[in-house]
């Protein structure tokens, strides 16, 4: 277990993140000292309430204004309290020295933006985000880094990305970064927990390693289906547990009349929906829709109409990310049902595909919140879903989080009958399952409709 330092300047909320975190979910790193250079920090009183140990070391009280002083005290004291990785926690101090020496490549820092933007000497707090909305970026975010002589220079370990709004402020700004980036990164990094595992620390023979691992579980998707009567409507997007096949599936789900009369059709190299009963009918505009297109060697699966957008655009050359800016969560409040999808690009290596969401915030109409996740050559037996609602409910609770990492199987029959019978057998409508020859391109799908 790793033993953590962290230093602090003011109110210790990316501490309060870690606290939070250690001993619960995350076990494989405790907090064990916390430092500040200043005696006013509230960071020390959250360290205090948690049980941790405390001490204030200050430049000019403590050390005489010299730096080099300050830095071996800091040491000593990290030494002393056998810490194996120090965190820099809104720390706003110059760091060099015995420090940097004595834990070269161990000290890592959160920087409120997507280095090498914004970043350097004089970008600290609210400036960060007053020059990145100045500049007009449509993406920020934070970087969590290792510390050394040159600041915010140190090597990169792991980014997160966060879309400005319209309408955004530096403090709202500023605190979107910290709650969607910051937070996240900082615990991920430091508990090996991050949620796409990319990177995380651990110390063995006084050096530091950073090591690439698998970190986010695999659910097994049928449970997953089981135990949700109305995940409402599903993606997967994957590669067969053979290597040979990318792999889509897409299910709708219906609690109304006019929801559940519907089936799948053939449509091209595609489908659509259509009315199981014409006379039945009610209001078409959300139910009927292609779910899937085929756009060249692009394969698009979505939950509406944004499948015409999303291949219209990417025909004009924009991408599938920017097709999608232009549309947002689906009509139908007081649900605001998100609009998600997929796309499954060949490239030379075989495939990628992306996912993404379209939602309200929480349910407020009046914020659009827009996630694109991106699976670059994908891990045969590995796939990703993502759906509608979290469950049921009134109104219906809009998925959270990513898409989730699921297993995918070589064979369409009992990937197919796996998925159907796992589907609640009352709300259940209509499921697509496609298997895309990698090496030759020929496809094989099939359908289920409730209505036959």
């Amino acid at each position: 277990m790793k033993r953590i330092g962290v230093l602090i300047s003011g109110g210790g909320t990316n501490l309060q993140a870690l606290i939070d975190k250690q001993g619960s979910v995350l076990k494989s790193g405790e907090i064990v000292c916390v430092c500040s250079n200043s005696s006013t920090a509230y960071g020390l009183e959250r360290a205090k309430k948690a049980g941790i140990a405390t001490k204030v070391i200050r430049k000019n009280a403590d050390c005489g204004g010299d730096n080099d002083e300050f830095n071996r005290q800091i040491c000593a004291y990290m030494k002393e309290m056998q810490v194996d990785v120090i965190v820099l926690a809104g720390f706003l101090a110059i760091l060099g020295g015995d420090l940097l020496k004595e834990y070269a490549d161990k000290i890592v820092n959160i920087h409120p933006s997507l280095i090498p933007s914004f970043c350097g000497d004089g970008y600290y707090g609210l400036k960060v985000h007053e020059e990145a909305l100045k500049y007009g970026v449509k993406v920020t975010g934070a970087t969590a880094h290792l510390v050394n002589e040159i600041t915010d220079g140190g090597r990169i370990l792991i980014q997160k990305a966060v879309y400005v709004q319209d309408g955004d402020t530096p403090e709202i700004l500023q605190k979107r970064v910290m709650e969607e980036a910051e937070w996240n990164i900082l615990v991920g990094v430091i508990f090996a927990e991050y949620p796409i595992g990319l990177a995380f620390i651990q110390c063995r023979n006084e050096r530091l390693i950073i090591e690439r691992r698998n970190i986010m579980k695999t659910i097994d998707l049928y449970e997953e289906l089981k135990n949700n009567a109305y995940p409402g409507r599903g993606i997967v997007i994957g590669k067969s547990a053979d290597g040979k096949s990318a792999v889509t599936a897409y299910f709708i789900m219906g609690r109304s009349v006019n929801s559940r009369n519907r089936v799948f059709v053939e449509d091209g190299n595609g489908i659509r929906t259509q009315a199981h009963d014409p006379s039945k009918l009610e209001d078409p505009h959300l139910i009927i829709y292609a779910p899937v297109r085929v756009l060249g060697d692009k394969t698009i699966v979505t939950n509406g109409d944004q499948t015409d957008t999303i291949y219209d655009l990417m025909a004009e050359g924009q991408t599938f990310e920017q097709s999608l800016r232009t549309r947002e969560y689906e009509d139908d409040a007081p649900n605001f049902t998100p609009r998600i999808s997929g796309i499954i690009e060949k490239t030379d290596k075989g495939f990628d595909y992306s996912m993404s969401i379209l939602k309200s915030a929480d349910g407020n109409p009046d914020s659009h919140h827009r996630y694109t996740f991106s699976y670059t050559n994908p891990i045969a037996g590995e796939g990703h879903f993502i759906h509608t609602y979290m469950g049921d409910g009134n109104p219906l609770p809009s998925f959270e989080g990513e898409p989730k990492k699921v297993e995918i199987p070589n064979d369409i029959d009992e990937f197919t009958n796996g998925l159907w019978n796992a589907l609640n057998e009352d709300n259940k409508v209509s499921l697509f399952v496609r298997f895309i020859d990698l090496a030759t391109g020929e496809t094989k799908s099939k359908i289920v409709n409730k209505n036959n």
